[in-house]
């Protein structure tokens, strides 16, 4: 919410002359537009147009470690040797890590 700090502010006197329905009133205006919802529920209900994929079959192909490729001991992403910060006995580090 944006404030007015231009604005003539109101003094003790002028606070306490505000009806208390007045200030009931502003309360309930905030908050009618306010939804009280789950928000998981709500995305479970939702569906996308084609979004069933259970008749697909995910394949995946392993390949083999290459020889100009580590994996880093910190974040275990496979990385290109340009990418080798350092070695501790048998463990590689990337230079992200180091």
């Amino acid at each position: 919410m944006a404030t007015d700090y231009d604005a003539p502010r109101k003094t003790d006197e002028e606070m306490s002359e505000d009806s208390l329905e007045e200030l009931k009133s502003r309360r309930n205006d905030k908050n009618s537009g306010k939804v009280d919802e789950d928000e998981v529920e709500a995305a479970e209900s939702f569906e996308l147009p084609g979004a069933d994929l259970s008749h697909e079959e995910l394949t995946v192909r392993v390949l083999p470690r290459q020889a100009n490729e580590f994996t880093c001991a910190s974040c275990f992403l496979v990385k290109s040797m340009s990418q080798l910060a350092e070695t501790r006995g048998n463990e590689r580090y990337c230079v992200d890590c180091v």
